[in-house]
Parts: structure tokens; C-alpha cells; sequence
């Protein structure tokens, strides 16, 4: 097998936050907790996971949109968390990323014509300006964008129209990598499926690699490749598609999968709810050892003095459980 194309590397980030009295002193938050995975060239991976478990810091730190507190980002066998801003700001012509609010990340007071054309005057500023309205129209064309909208505003188009612009200006440099953070949550189930497809053309005719985060199963199902689940920061499950939707091994990804919907109503009634009850611990404060005992069905006092590692239980089947890894 070829190196990948990125290796994470015990990556964390943490923010610091204000106390809560007045003299109270400032407390570290962990969005991300030493996450450590490599990607293939051409592969999608995807990340789940409930509101708050960090998937979207996660995919600005690997960016260093967000700058990472500690661990490694190896792209292409070259750590970036340790270059200038300069260094780094040449690298995100092959790192790009689509945001989860089409309309938020697009400046109002500029046209889609120079939205889209903002990369090439960045990493190609050579080009002509006709050569430069050359590709943006031909970039339009591909996510399928008439040409006669280049001289309109943002505040002109629809959620799904205003993500194809977000997604023509992140491929506009063919870049290598691709972080889509929850791209279609904003939008009609119609127009999500429309993205998604748009996304999967997009990823074969250019030999795309992405990161896809959503919480949405279904669409994991979709369109990824292997799935990492994250609770509270940290992985607790990293499979290939098929072996995390038919023998899902966690105890919390058990829970997501019998919680999304399924279209067949027989299939619906007759599969098994799994409740977790109460709701995900505070990252400011969270349970020692395993951060999802407090909820776990299969919780044991074993589970609340070490955290758990990643461990492989099937060939490409990893999960953070020592209590389904280890047996008991």
C-alpha cells in the first residue's frame, strides 16, 4: 500500500475558557483529544458524531484554521503544524474546505465571478484576467452553475446554489484534499441529495480525497469509505463502511445507528432501540477513564480508571471498549 496522502498524530486542541467566578482561573476545554488516523489518496472518510463531540474543530485543526495544541499532521511525510503562515497558506492550495453555512461563507459585498476566481489570484496570480474568467466559468459549469451568474451576489441565490459556489471555489486549484464540514445539515433533503451526488462526481472525475463530517448516517452511508465516530472528543470506533453498519461494535455507535431513520416502516418497528440516557459530560469537566460510561449500557467499574485506547477487533476494526475489546 502507497503512504498516505495525511497522518494524524495524537492531535489535540484545546481552547481556554473563563472561569466562572470572578476570580476563578481560566480552565482548558479539549474539543479534540489525542486523535491519531491516516487517509488514503482518493479516499473518503467520514466523521460522526453527536453536537459537541469536536468533528468540526477537529477538521479546522488538520487546516490549522484552528491551530492545533499538540500532536502531528503529516501531509504528503511533511508535519505542517510547524510551519510559518506563509509556508502553510502555499500548502492550502491542495487543503481545501466546504463550510457547513453556504450562505455565512461567502462575502456579500463581492461577486460569485471573483468568490470563485479568490484562490487563482492567490496561488496563480500569473494568470490573465481573461485566462481567470476562462476557469472560473468553466469551474461553474462543473457544479452546475449557468455563466450568466457571474456578475450576480450571493444574497441572489438559494442554500443549495450558494453551497455549489462554496464547492466551485474549493476546487477551483484541483486540489488533493477536500474537508467537507457538514456541507448539506442546512439544507432541503432534496437539494442535500443533489450535493451529495454533485460531490461524488466531483471526487471520481478528479481523483478527490475527502473528509466528510456530518451527523447523519445516512448520508455516511452514502457517500464514505470508512466511518470514525467520535464521543467527546476522542474516537471511540474507526471501521470500513460496511463492517460499522452491519456489526457495529461500540456500545455508542450501536445507539447513533438505531437511532436514524429508516424508510421500510416493518424495518423500523422491528429493529431494537438502543436509549442512552442522560446527556453527553461537559469537555471542561469530563468523567474520569472512559468519557462514555456515565451513559454506557455496558458501563463497569473497570471502565472509569484508564481511558481507553483504540484497539483492533476485526482486520480495519477499531474501537476505544475494553469492555467489548477485552470481553470481561
Amino acid at each position: 500500500m502507497s503512504p498516505p496522502l495525511l497522518e494524524v498524530q495524537d492531535i489535540r486542541t484545546e481552547f481556554s475558557v473563563s472561569g466562572t467566578g470572578l476570580f476563578q482561573p481560566k480552565r482548558a476545554l479539549r474539543a479534540v483529544a489525542d486523535i491519531s488516523f491516516s487517509i488514503q489518496e482518493g479516499e473518503t472518510l467520514g466523521v460522526v458524531g453527536e453536537s459537541g463531540c469536536g468533528k468540526s474543530t477537529l477538521g479546522r485543526s488538520l487546516l490549522r484554521l484552528i491551530e492545533p495544541t499538540a500532536g502531528r499532521v503529516v501531509w504528503q511525510g511533511k508535519d505542517i503544524v510547524g510551519l510559518s503562515s506563509e509556508e502553510m497558506r502555499q500548502k492550502r492550495r491542495d487543503m481545501q474546505m466546504i463550510f457547513q453555512d453556504p450562505i455565512a461563507s461567502l462575502d456579500p459585498r463581492m461577486t460569485i465571478g471573483d468568490i470563485i476566481a479568490e484562490p487563482l489570484t492567490v496561488f496563480e496570480a500569473a494568470l490573465s484576467k481573461a485566462d481567470r474568467r476562462a476557469r472560473v466559468l468553466e469551474v461553474m459549469d462543473t457544479v452546475g452553475l449557468a455563466g450568466d451568474m457571474l456578475n450576480r451576489y450571493p444574497h441572489e441565490f438559494s442554500g443549495g446554489q450558494a453551497q455549489r459556489i462554496g464547492i466551485a471555489r474549493a476546487i477551483i486549484t484541483r486540489p488533493k484534499l477536500v474537508v467537507c464540514d457538514e456541507p448539506v445539515s442546512a439544507l432541503d433533503v432534496s437539494i442535500q441529495a443533489q450535493i451529495i451526488n454533485l460531490l461524488q462526481d466531483l471526487k471520481h472525475k478528479f481523483g478527490l480525497t475527502m473528509i466528510f463530517i456530518s451527523h447523519d448516517l445516512s448520508i455516511m452511508r452514502l457517500i464514505s469509505d470508512r466511518i470514525m465516530v467520535l464521543y467527546l472528543g476522542r474516537v471511540v470506533e474507526l471501521a470500513d463502511k460496511a463492517a460499522l453498519f452491519s456489526d457495529p461494535k461500540h456500545p455508542y455507535t450501536r445507539a447513533l445507528l438505531s437511532a436514524a431513520p429508516v424508510p421500510d416502516p416493518k424495518t423500523a418497528r422491528a429493529r431494537q432501540r438502543i436509549v442512552l440516557h442522560g446527556d453527553p459530560p461537559s469537555p471542561l469537566d469530563p468523567p474520569s477513564g472512559c468519557a462514555f460510561r456515565t451513559r454506557c449500557p455496558l458501563a463497569e467499574a473497570r471502565c472509569a480508571t484508564r481511558v481507553q485506547e483504540l484497539e483492533s477487533v476485526a482486520p480495519g476494526h477499531e474501537i476505544a471498549c475494553e469492555v467489548v475489546a477485552g470481553g470481561s
